[in-house]
């Protein structure tokens, strides 16, 4: 289980959309790449206005984006 307590689907997102690197997406949504390392690997949990962004990003809902552990 992620310390977070949060599971995501950032990474495959990114690829799915073309291949997007860690950069661009924290470019993309104004944090840092090591924000974005540390969602992905579910060690942080992120803002709400934060997973709101990374949502629109990919033009998803933000349960597309973030589940909670355990829950489906």
């Amino acid at each position: 289980m992620s310390k977070s307590g949060l599971s995501n689907e950032i990474r495959r997102l990114r690829f799915e959309h073309g291949q997007m690197t860690q950069e661009q997406l924290a470019e993309r949504v104004a944090v840092t790449r090591q924000t974005i390392i540390a969602l992905e690997s579910g060690r942080y949990a992120p803002s709400l206005p934060l997973a709101l962004r990374i949502a629109r990003v990919f033009d998803v809902q933000v349960e597309d984006v973030f589940q909670l552990n355990g829950e489906s």
